[in-house]
């Protein structure tokens, strides 16, 4: 099964595709993030994201997409700033027909740590280690982007989470 993860953000939109191989192997397939210029107008921003998840769902026609849950924190401006990249990458998703999931940071956490209240650095270095990367992927966009797609793989195989 072959899992993308998304983590939305107006300046970067994290990306990972992963691999659930025989066992319990996870393979990074590919991993990167969208960047947007702070000059740009929204509009733009949001169309640059939406065309490259697009271009990530055809080029690797993952079975699935996982994506965190929006989570509010005191900035309202920049809850509504992710909400809005957040929905360019569903918008993606639909358009290519996929099949969407959704979890809870805490949950993604737990899935890739064993605590629900992990550090990013605590994520990227688990991330780095259950992909046998060279290095914890960076930036943190990245890897959370990697970890939703190991807690779908996860859930999906009917482990713990």
């Amino acid at each position: 099964m072959l899992v993308l993860g998304i983590d939305p953000g107006t300046a970067l939109t994290g990306y990972g595709l992963v691999r659930g191989e025989k066992g319990s192997r996870l393979v990074a397939v590919d991993f990167g993030c969208i960047r947007t210029e702070a000059g740009w107008v929204l509009t733009r921003r949001l169309q640059t994201i939406y065309r490259a998840i697009a271009a990530v769902l055809a080029k690797f026609k993952p079975d699935a997409v996982a994506v965190e849950e929006l989570f509010f924190n005191k900035n309202a401006e920049s809850a509504m700033s992710v909400g809005y990249s957040r929905g360019m990458a569903l918008l993606a998703v639909a358009d290519a027909g996929c099949p969407v999931f959704e979890y809870a940071p805490a949950t993604v956490k737990r899935a890739v740590t064993g605590n629900g209240r992990a550090t990013k650095e605590q994520v990227q270095y688990m991330v780095h280690q259950l992909l046998g990367l060279e290095a914890p992927p960076a930036p943190d966009d990245v890897a959370d982007a990697l970890a939703v797609a190991i807690c779908h793989l996860h859930t999906a195989l009917g482990r713990k989470v």
